[in-house]
C-alpha cells in the first residue's frame, strides 16, 4: 500500500499521522508512505525523525481576525492545490489520510480531483474549519465522537473510529518506564503541547521553588520549543537553582515512556493528550486552552470530569498556589489516583488504529 499523509502545524495533528503510518507499516510488508506539510511546522522534527519522506507546501490558515490577510492565503491555497496534485501524480499513492491542520485542507481537494480516495480524521467534538471545508472532497469522514456526526453535512461519509493512539503508548509500562527513567517518588508530568502554553509555563515557574523546596515529588517539565529559553532565562533570573527531582526540556521526545511512568499529568485537553491519557488511565488535572474553536478542549475535559476522571482548572482560574494545592494534594493521595484511573479505563478507546487501517485498505482496494 502506497499512502500519502497530510497533517501540519502540532503534534496533536502529526502524532496521530505518525501513528497510523506506523500501525499500516506493521500490517503491510509492501507499506510506502510520503508525508505533506509546511516549512514551519512541528512536521520538519517530527516526521523525518520518525523515517518517514516530507515534502512542503506553502499554506496558512485562515485569520478570523484580519480578514484582508485571507487574501494572500486564497493565492497561497491555490498554489498549495497544484503542488498537492503534482505529489500525488509522482507518488501514484493507493489512497490519502489527512489528519487535521490546515495542510490537510489542499491535499483533500487535490485527492479529489486526482481520482485518489480519501479520509480525513476530525479529532474533536467539533469539526474545525479544515473538516467541514473538506468533506465534501473525501471518501471518509474518521470521527472520535458519535457527537460529530450531528455538525456533519455528509453524514453517509461518517465512521466512528475514535482517536488513534500511538502503539508505543498502549503498550508502556509504569514499572519498567520507571526503572529506566529512575524515577523513585511520586512523578508528575506537566506540559502544555507540543509548542508550549505561556501561562501554564508561567505558573510552573511561579511553584518551582516550593517544589524543590519541599522534596515530595519528581517533576519534568516540557516548555514547548518556543519558550525554552524564555523559561530557562526566568530561573536562571530569580537565582532558582534545579536539582535531579525537577527536568526541565524544550519537547519531551520519549513521552510514552515519561507518561507511563507519571502518578499525575498536568496538561491541556487536547484530543489525542487526552485519548491518551485515558489509554494509560493515567490521573491528570486537566487546564483547557481557551484559545481554540467552540471551546473543544473545555468540553474534552469536562466530559472526563463528569465521569470521576480528570480534575478540571480552567485557565482563569489558575495560579501558583492554585495548581500547587491541587498537585501536591493529588499526587499524595493513592486512593483518589487509584479511583480517577479506574474510572480512565472504562473511556479508554484503543481500537483506533485498526478501524482506520480497515479504510486505508477499503480505500486502496476501490483504487485498484
Amino acid at each position: 500500500m502506497r499512502v500519502i499523509f497530510a497533517g501540519g502545524g502540532t503534534g496533536g495533528h502529526i502524532n496521530p499521522a505518525i501513528s497510523i503510518a506506523d500501525h499500516a507499516a506493521s500490517k503491510d510488508s509492501e507499506f510506502e508512505a510520503v508525508f505533506i506539510g509546511t516549512k514551519s511546522g512541528m512536521e520538519t522534527k517530527l516526521v523525518p525523525k520518525a523515517g518517514y519522506e516530507l515534502r512542503f507546501i506553502d499554506i496558512a490558515g485562515f485569520d478570523r481576525k484580519h480578514l484582508l490577510k485571507n487574501i494572500s492565503v486564497l493565492r497561497k491555497l491555490s498554489k498549495a492545490k497544484n503542488d498537492c496534485k503534482k505529489i500525488i501524480r509522482e507518488f501514484k499513492p493507493d489512497c490519502i489520510v489527512c489528519t487535521g491542520g490546515y495542510v490537510s485542507g489542499p491535499v483533500a481537494i487535490a485527492s479529489k480531483k486526482t481520482g485518489v480516495p480519501s479520509l480525513i480524521h476530525e479529532q474533536n467534538v467539533y469539526p474545525g474549519l479544515t473538516v467541514r471545508g473538506a468533506e465534501k472532497y473525501v471518501d471518509y469522514l474518521a470521527l472520535s465522537f458519535e457527537e460529530t456526526v450531528n455538525h456533519i453535512k455528509h453524514k453517509d461519509k461518517c465512521v466512528v473510529t475514535g482517536n488513534p493512539v500511538r502503539a508505543e503508548i498502549l503498550s508502556a509500562d509504569y514499572g519498567a518506564s520507571r526503572e529506566k527513567l529512575g524515577i523513585k517518588k511520586p512523578f508528575v508530568l506537566i506540559f502544555g503541547g507540543s509548542l508550549g502554553a505561556d501561562k501554564i509555563n508561567d505558573t510552573v515557574v511561579d511553584m518551582l521553588e516550593r517544589i524543590i523546596s519541599g522534596g515530595k515529588i519528581e517533576l519534568l517539565f516540557g516548555t514547548g520549543d518556543r519558550n525554552y529559553e524564555k523559561i530557562m532565562g526566568e530561573i536562571k533570573r530569580r537565582g532558582i537553582t534545579l536539582t535531579d527531582d525537577v527536568k526541565i526540556v524544550p519537547y519531551i521526545d520519549n513521552m510514552a515512556e515519561c507518561m507511563a511512568a507519571a502518578d499525575l499529568v498536568v496538561s491541556r485537553a487536547g484530543a489525542i493528550t487526552v485519548s491518551e491519557i485515558a489509554a494509560l488511565a493515567k490521573p491528570s488535572i486537566l487546564i483547557p486552552s481557551p484559545n481554540v474553536v467552540r471551546n473543544h478542549q473545555e468540553q474534552n475535559a469536562r466530559a472526563f470530569e463528569k465521569e470521576g476522571a480528570a480534575s478540571v482548572l480552567v485557565e482563569e482560574e489558575l495560579t501558583a498556589d492554585v495548581l500547587y494545592e491541587r498537585v501536591m494534594s493529588l499526587a499524595g493521595d493513592k486512593d483518589a489516583l487509584g479511583k480517577m484511573s479506574a474510572n480512565l479505563k472504562k473511556l479508554a478507546k484503543t481500537d483506533a488504529l485498526e478501524k482506520i487501517y480497515e479504510l486505508m485498505v477499503k480505500m486502496s482496494e476501490k483504487r485498484r
